[in-house]
């Protein structure tokens, strides 16, 4: 699976995601791309989900008819020691996760 880190995202946790290709939005030239932005040029380049900590995404974007999910990280911090607590939740989200969906982990594990 394709999946896209979120500018708030570190880099580092491009590697935590074991078995998928994981791509962020810095080494793909996006960094000054706005959600809705991202999230387009997203879909055009093939990723399926796009993880990260802003809760606000989801509610200024719509999903209808976007064939990218969202797993948007419900954490305190994204520092890296933090969000790597979240990493085999973040995994078993993706895994079934529906086309234009947003789910959020709640639960480090």
């Amino acid at each position: 699976m394709r999946i896209l880190l979120d500018n708030c995202m570190p880099r580092p946790f491009e590697q935590l995601l074991l078995g998928h290709e994981v791509s962020h939005t810095s080494r793909m030239g996006w960094s000054a791309l706005e959600n809705g932005e991202l999230l387009t040029a997203a879909e055009a380049a093939g990723f399926q989900v796009m993880v990260t900590v802003d809760r606000s995404l989801e509610h200024q974007q719509t999903m209808r008819g976007r064939s990218i999910s969202v797993v948007i990280i419900a954490s305190v911090s994204n520092d890296v020691p933090t969000l790597a607590s979240y990493a085999g939740a973040v995994l078993s989200a993706v895994m079934g996760l529906p086309p234009g969906s947003i789910v959020t982990v709640t639960d480090a594990s």
